[in-house]
């Protein structure tokens, strides 16, 4: 019998990651309540997060809900947004870093197949790095997987790819 499996990654799509830039740069550029401040948005270094700039807090604030609104409609998830830095205030402007999440390590795989084996003990995980394959006999078993990692609330993150 066939065995089918697929592979659990966190990642984002880096075109649509672009496209996400672009609309919110435009946003910001559009909208009066940024007029006349220094509110804007630029990549980090090789593209691995967004670096913001605005007045106050509240033009933070509204950049990160604009990016966020766009990453909705592109169907990335707002879990790629690490807004856990702090914001650095000079010479009345402030920065904020918002890097990307991405890549699965040992202690966020073990949490997704301990789900996994929890659920459905009789389908197999396996850690490969920065990714979890997940492996059975069953298509049906593979897609149910798929839902319920869907609708658990980790905080990364969760794509499929690979499936067989």
């Amino acid at each position: 019998m066939a065995t089918f499996s697929f592979d659990i990654v966190s990642d984002y799509d880096k075109g649509e990651m672009n496209n996400v830039f672009d609309q919110a740069q435009r946003e910001i550029v559009a909208r009066y309540d940024f007029k006349g401040s220094s509110a804007s948005l630029d990549w980090m270094p090789e593209k691995t997060g967004f670096k913001m700039t605005g007045d106050s807090q509240l033009h933070l604030d509204s950049i990160i809900d604009i990016l966020r609104k766009k990453a909705a409609t592109r169907g990335i998830s707002q879990k790629t947004f690490d807004v856990s830095k702090e914001v650095l205030t000079t010479n009345l402007k402030m920065y904020w870093d918002v890097p990307f999440l991405k890549g699965l390590d040992q202690e966020k795989a073990k949490k997704i197949t301990s789900k996994v084996r929890d659920t459905y003990p009789k389908i197999k995980t396996q850690i490969q790095g920065e990714e979890v394959r997940v492996m059975s006999q069953k298509k049906d078993e593979l897609q149910a997987v798929m839902q319920l990692l869907k609708v658990q609330d980790f905080d990364f993150p969760v794509s499929f790819t690979n499936y067989r």
